[in-house]
Formats: C-alpha cells, sequence, structure tokens
C-alpha cells in the first residue's frame, strides 16, 4: 500500500479505527484477565478446601473473592497494558510473569505481616494456575490479533527515515511480518520526492519527518541508520514530535539482538547502548541441558506406543529399515549419527546426484518439493514432523536439543560462509524458529537469519515460546515436504 492512501479522503475514518482497535484490544484483555483471576481464585479454593463455609477459611475467601480486583490493577501497574509490548515479542509474557511472581510475595508478606493465616497450600495452587491461565489468555488474543493483521487491520501506520536500501529490507520485512502490526506508509530520504521505495513514496528528506507525519496522521517514526540524522538532530526531531504524540523508534544497526541483552548507559553526558553477550555457557546453559533431557525422557516414555507403531508401519510398508541414521554436524563442528524414521527409499542418497539440478530454492540446503524418493508413508510422517520424533534419543544423549538451529549435514557446512559458522555455536534442535516460521518453504538466506537471530537471543522463556508454537505448525504441516 502507498502512501497515497493515507492523504486522500478517509484519513479521518482510518485514525478513528486506529484509536479504536487498540482499546477495544485492551479491554478484551481485562475482561480475560478477570475471567482468569476469577477462575483461579475459585478452582484454587474448591481444590484446596471441602466448601466456602469453612470456619477460619476466611482469609483464603478473601483473597478468592478479591483476586480478580486486584489482578488487573496489579497487571496495569506492572505495565502489562503498554501499548510497547502488546501484540508481538516476548515482553509481554515476561511482564505477566513477573507480576504473577511479585503478587505471589506481596501476599506470602502481608499475610505474615498481619498475621492472617492464609494457607500456603492454596496460594500455591490458586496464583501459579493464574499465571497459567494468564499467559494462555494473551497468547489466543495475540493470536486473533496476528489473524486481524494479517488482514491488513489494526495496523500502525509508519514513515521511516534513512537510506533507501534500509528502507526497502524494512519495508519487506514489516510486509513478510504483519504480526508486528506497523505498515510503512510513507519514506523520508535522500532520494527526490514522488520516486517509490518498495511500493512506498518518497514525501520528502530528512528535514521534513515533522510535516510528513501530519500530512499521514502516522503513529510511529522508525529512523534507520544515517550519519545526517546524528544525535543533536535526533533529539530535536524527538521534540518536535512530540506535540503529535508519534513514537521514535531508532535502528541501533545491530541485526537480530534483543531487547534484554540492551541495556542504555549514561556515560559522560552521552547514552551508550551496551551490548550484553549471549548465554552460551553458564547456569543458564546448564538449566536448558537438564530441562531437554528430563523432558525428552518424558516424552520418549509417553509416546513409545506410537513410535513402535510407527515403526512397524514403515518395515511393512516399505522393503528396508525402520530407522534412518545419517551423520550430521552438531555444536563446535562435532559430529554425531541423527536418527529419524526413514522416509524414503533405501536408495535415496544414490538418487540425490540424480535429482542435484531440480533444487528448487538455488541454496546449499538440498530440498525438494515433490521429491520422488520420498514414500507414501514417508510423505505423511514428514507432513506431521513424525519422522523427527526418534532425535529425542539424540536429544537424551546430549547431542541436540528440544530447541535450537536446524542440525546441518556436514557438506552443508562446507559451504558456509563465515557468518553461518555461528550457527555451530550452540547445539542443534528438534525444533526452532526456522520450525515455527514456514519450514521448508523458508529461503535459505531466511532460514539462515532465524538460526542466527536465535543463537544471538536465546533464553529459556524463548524456548518455551517456541515450543508452543511448533504444536500448531505441526497439526497444519504447513511448509512440510
Amino acid at each position: 500500500m502507498t502512501v497515497i492512501d493515507g492523504v486522500n479522503s478517509g484519513t479521518g475514518t482510518r485514525i478513528a479505527v486506529r484509536a479504536t482497535w487498540f482499546a477495544r484490544y485492551v479491554q478484551l484483555l481485562v475482561v480475560l484477565d478477570l475471567a482468569c483471576a476469577a477462575t483461579a481464585g475459585v478452582a484454587g479454593f474448591a481444590l484446596r478446601f471441602s466448601g466456602w463455609d469453612e470456619s477460619g477459611r476466611w482469609p483464603d475467601i478473601l483473597l478468592a473473592i478479591g483476586l480478580p480486583l486486584v489482578w488487573v490493577p496489579w497487571l496495569s501497574f506492572a505495565g502489562c497494558y503498554d501499548h510497547r509490548f502488546l501484540g508481538s515479542g516476548a515482553g509481554e509474557y515476561r511482564k505477566v510473569l513477573n507480576a504473577g511472581i511479585a503478587l505471589t510475595a506481596s501476599v506470602a508478606i502481608l499475610s505474615y505481616a498481619t498475621k492472617a493465616e492464609v494457607a500456603r497450600g492454596y496460594v500455591i495452587l490458586a496464583l501459579p494456575l493464574l499465571v497459567t491461565l494468564e499467559v494462555a489468555a494473551r497468547h489466543t488474543a495475540r493470536a486473533r490479533l496476528h489473524r486481524a493483521r494479517e488482514h491488513g487491520d489494526c495496523m500502525r501506520r509508519v514513515v521511516a527515515v534513512g537510506y533507501s536500501d534500509g528502507v526497502a529490507d524494512l519495508v519487506r520485512e514489516l510486509s513478510l511480518r504483519p504480526h508486528h502490526g506497523m505498515e510503512v506508509v510513507a519514506v523520508c530520504a535522500p532520494e527526490p520526492p514522488g520516486e517509490s521505495v518498495e511500493g512506498v513514496l518518497v514525501l520528502g528528506g530528512f528535514e521534513d519527518v515533522p510535516e510528513v507525519v501530519e500530512r499521514c496522521h502516522a503513529d510511529a517514526v522508525a529512523v534507520l541508520p544515517c550519519v545526517e540524522l546524528g544525535g543533536v538532530r535526533l533529539r530535536r526531531l524527538a521534540w518536535r514530535l512530540e506535540k503529535f504524540r508519534t513514537d521514535l523508534f531508532v535502528s541501533p544497526a545491530l541485526l537480530d539482538v534483543a531487547g534484554p541483552r540492551l541495556t542504555i548507559r549514561p556515560v559522560a553526558g552521552f547514552s551508550l547502548l551496551h551490548i550484553d553477550h549471549p548465554e552460551l555457557t553458564g547456569p543458564a546453559r546448564a538449566a536448558k541441558a537438564a530441562f531437554d533431557r528430563v523432558t525428552a525422557a518424558l516424552l520418549l516414555i509417553a509416546i513409545s506406543p506410537l513410535l513402535a507403531a510407527v515403526a512397524v508401519t514403515v518395515r511393512t510398508t516399505d522393503p528396508g529399515p525402520a530407522f534412518f541414521l545419517q551423520t550430521r554436524i552438531g555444536r563446535a563442528g562435532r559430529r554425531f549419527r541423527m536418527v529419524k524414521f526413514r522416509t524414503m527409499v533405501t536408495d535415496a542418497e544414490r538418487r540425490k546426484l540424480e535429482l542435484s539440478g531440480r533444487v528448487e530454492n538455488g541454496s546449499v540446503l538440498f530440498k525438494l518439493k515433490r521429491d520422488p524418493r520420498v514414500t507414501r508413508i514417508g510423505r505423511v510422517l514428514r507432513r506431521y514432523s513424525i519422522d523427527e520424533l526418534p532425535q529425542l534419543v539424540n536429544v537424551l544423549r546430549g547431542e541436540m536439543s528440544l530447541v535450537g538451529p536446524r542440525p546441518p549435514l556436514p557438506e552443508e557446512v562446507e559451504q558456509y560462509g563465515q557468518d553461518v559458522y555461528r550457527r555451530l555455536a550452540v547445539k542443534p534442535g528438534l525444533t526452532g524458529l526456522w520450525q515455527v516460521s514456514g519450514r521448508s518453504d523458508l529461503s535459505w538466506d531466511e532460514a539462515v537469519r532465524l538460526d542466527l537471530q536465535y543463537v544471538e537471543n536465546w533464553s529459556l522463556l524463548l524456548d518455551l515460546q517456541i515450543l508452543w508454537r511448533t504444536a500448531r505448525a505441526v497439526l497444519t504441516g504447513n511448509g512440510a515436504y
């Protein structure tokens, strides 16, 4: 969509709609938050006690009744309705989790200070249940918002400021990921006004940003790295944007580095951006390894009947073994034998040379949408990623992780560029950002970018979020072949 749509008649209607959708979204969150608090309060009490009339249980009854009334203001105070965190990213879930922990601690301290004998068992049941329900409710509301944004609704109007190459990259990325809710409607660049950058018109230069914002009724300005907009000019721009109440985003020229690793430190009158190193070693990694192995062991026990049934089906429907072992490259370049259910004919590796000229994405990765080597049962297993389940054995052995970059073949690693080797800084994963963002439909460059993004911004919360999204990606079968 070009900026012409934003300056023609009907702009007032667009502004009214924009102001309304956010208010309605927050109202939806408040209703969900009240429902979660009421459900957790009543369910926790019912599980802990036999009835509401039990003598001496008035502190717990008051907590169950008052929890919905306390929870919503508590979330508001914790910033859980801040528009900066709603709709995308893990920040919203992190704030909800912190709010739940803080409320639990506050109830414990208040109970001790007032000598109100609130049952510990009730608190342990109700408040964790509340946080779990809250995260699920926020995820459901966010999914609904993302569906609306895929149709062009509930978007924030953005003026992009910078050189045309950087602006073009920004427009393409936001077009591919509408769930972020940002639509570039105008460009301020050195190019002459009237030229187009990825379908968006240039309406002015760097000095014309406030006028373009007012003309387009923009919600935000995104400033990309450019030498013309130094500290003084950027500060003056922020002052001029205040009267429009327009958000200002400034790119730090760092690719795929998430907020938790960035902190602003004032030094000698300058605001310096401090970048923490990613957690590639230490206690957090040890916790991840323990979580991986325990979860893999429990899953293997739980799905062992399914694994046995699939193994028998593969053996009986096509001559050859049930499992396929293949050498892959793990963390720090270590080789290991990855195990999968066999989904191809037994001479698939020999026939690979015959099909090498038919690779459809022209990348390092060998993938064919209609690979003739895949068996009938193999297509079903691949569509729903059932063939990947035996890799839980690799996770249990410590060769892989539940979440991480895609495990590469040795011949793929030989073709890596310098930056791509960064993927090998962590263990490969059974699933990852590539799995929940398109799977085999992704281009090679996009898959690499997602893997590097994961390496740079790994956290246990991100792992849990990816595992949650993996279930939906597997059930839909999109991008699997």
